[in-house]
């Protein structure tokens, strides 16, 4: 067939009602929209930038599919992952080539550890200026593979139904995570009649009967068993679903670092946090465990308290390890029983398990008791006109189970993560890699996606520089969450692990930062400053009341700690740790 038949023959199929698949001439970047549109992208976050204009010009046409522009690439992606851990969809992100890329790869690293479901779209030089080092060009498979699933490249329009797809399977299924397309500038510009690709669907794995009935064996034979639960992939009826199995089966549940509402805190069977700030009572129980039952979780450093809950290779705990992705089963810990499965297919068949006889409630009675007892206040230092433990406590009687609540990284954290009690999934946001700057766009992501519930944000005076910005883009979408500003003029967490390794010679932690108040009000938002406690309240109504987003600054003392300590009282401890350990060594000599 000649060029000029082959072509003839395309344009009759194109225009052929019998078609099976609809074909059109169009951009590329009329494609991309088409396919955000067909796998059922209702937002996406950006900056918007010059290399991926065509998309942009071409969502114009598409209303149901809003834009959020954002103000800093980081922000956008921590939306993007938010948006991802709050609905199981991938979350969507597009930005520019070079500085647009590297500023979003935080947000990407975030969705890798935290298995949340992410498309990043990332703009590119034109493909006749590829590997040049063209403005702002950067051989992104190389730059982003570790942060992504995989990293693809668009270079025919013709392909981006297929790649698009695959973006989105990839995205969803087994461990969600991160992936990302760069798309050429002249690509999308270019025109495609490429038929466009059906819905993703979600593909997971599922336990074998084999697996399960070891799994009831393993149970039956156990006294004092623990469940960790974690990672993504998770649903309300997951959640509902395992709580009940452990109830039934007198089964400790402990939520790993900042999943903590994987399972209802009011159940008898949660015990719990595994991670910073864990209670020592409950690392003594693990440690005394004869089966750990790690469902979703990755069992990684801060779960395991630096792999010494769980010794690698061979932990002294029988170990079953639930995880969608096999490569992660094995990886540190080698389980007696590995069981690839997503958490949800896990949740459907642990559900029928019979209960296991022998094993009364003593154990599990006794794990709560712990954990409940690690909620009982904690005294402010002397001379403190602020009480922490009374906010939680005001924030935990105050707001409905379905309150949203986001974190940032800092010791500040160490006060939600330890007091407040998480009653739905999803209702905790945190990174579990500890990026700062998270904790912001994170709870504007979230009260742009559940507009009726009240969501608060905990931030350190350090991570609300970091990506504080974005409540211009609250101000700009009128979304209103609440954030907190615990202010104590440093980088708090860092100041701690000065004075513990090295007391006394604490360095560049200090901050010099902006008065909250008119900082917020610069935006348009509304804000307020607490100094003592019994001003918290009033505040917060307000706050709630200002139908827009609300800053409040909560001063804390320059010597804040992690709950229960201060900064002088570490650098104390370490100090007579150090006596301690030069006297034993002079008295050696």
């Amino acid at each position: 067939m000649s060029k000029a038949d082959f072509q003839h023959h395309r344009a009759s199929r194109m225009n052929s009602p019998d078609a099976l698949t609809p074909r059109r001439l169009r951009t590329g970047g009329k494609a991309v929209a088409e396919a955000f549109r067909i796998h059922g992208v209702e937002r996406i976050f950006c900056v918007p930038g010059e290399s991926y204009l065509p998309i942009l010009d071409a969502l114009v046409d598409e209303p149901g599919i809003q834009v959020v522009s954002c103000r800093h690439e980081s922000g956008a992606a921590n939306m993007a992952e938010a948006y991802g851990k709050l609905t199981g969809r991938p979350g969507v992100l597009m930005v520019t080539r070079g500085p647009g890329a590297c500023n979003a790869t935080i947000g990407l690293h975030t969705a890798f550890q935290d298995s949340t479901p992410l498309v990043a779209i990332v703009g590119d030089v034109d493909r006749s200026f590829e590997d040049r080092e063209a403005f702002q060009e950067i051989d992104f498979r190389a730059f982003l593979k570790p942060v992504c699933k995989w990293v693809g490249r668009i270079q025919s329009a013709d392909r981006i139904p297929e790649l698009l797809s695959r973006a989105f399977y990839l995205a969803t299924s087994g461990r969600p995570g991160p992936v990302a397309l760069v798309v050429p500038e002249d690509m999308l510009a270019g025109l495609t009649d490429a038929a466009a690709a059906p819905p993703y669907r979600v593909v997971q794995p599922a336990p074998s009967a084999a697996s399960m009935d070891r799994l009831r064996e393993l149970l039956r034979l156990s006294s004092k068993p623990v469940m960790l639960v974690g990672g993504g992939g998770w649903t309300p009826d997951t959640s509902e679903l395992l709580r009940a199995f452990a109830e039934r089966q007198h089964l400790p549940v402990a939520g790993t670092f900042r999943c903590q509402d994987r399972i209802d805190n009011r159940s008898d069977a949660y015990v719990g946090h595994v991670g910073i700030g864990i209670n020592p009572r409950l690392a003594d129980r693990i440690r005394e465990a004869d089966l750990i039952l790690a469902v979703g979780a990755r069992l990684g450093e801060k779960t395991t308290q630096h792999y010494d809950l769980l010794i690698p290779p061979c932990p002294a705990q029988t170990l079953v390890h639930v995880h969608p992705d096999p490569s992660e089963i094995g990886r540190v810990y080698a389980p007696a029983l590995g069981i690839c499965s997503s958490v949800g297919e896990f949740a459907s068949l642990a559900s029928a398990l019979p209960v296991s006889k022998g094993r009364g409630h003593g154990w599990m009675r006794g794990l709560r008791s712990d954990y409940l007892a690690h909620l009982a206040p904690i005294a402010p230092p002397p001379g403190t006109s602020l009480d922490m433990w009374e906010i939680m406590r005001e924030l935990r009687e105050r707001l409905d189970p379905h309150a949203i609540l986001t974190t940032d990284a800092g010791s500040f954290s160490g006060w939600m993560q330890r007091f407040y009690v998480y009653r739905t999934y999803p209702s905790q946001l945190g990174a579990t890699n500890g990026a700062m700057g998270y904790g912001i766009p994170a709870a504007i992501a979230a009260k742009l996606i559940f507009p009726e519930k009240t969501v608060v944000a905990f931030c350190g005076d350090g991570g609300a520089l970091m990506t504080g910005n974005e409540i211009a883009t609250a101000v700009k979408y009128d979304i209103a969450p609440i954030i907190l500003v615990l202010n104590n003029d440093m980088y708090g967490s860092i100041r701690v692990h000065q004075e513990r390794d090295y007391p006394g010679r604490g360095v560049d932690t200090g901050l010099v930062n902006p008065c909250f108040v008119r900082w917020a009000e610069s935006f348009g938002a509304f804000a307020a400053t607490v100094e003592r406690t019994e001003d918290f309240a009033p505040a917060f109504e307000q706050a709630a009341a200002a139908g827009r987003v609300a800053v409040i600054e909560i001063r804390l003392p320059a010597d804040a700690g992690p709950p229960g300590s201060t900064i002088s009282q570490i650098r104390s401890e370490a100090l007579a740790k150090q006596a301690g350990v030069g006297a034993t060594a002079q008295s050696r000599t």
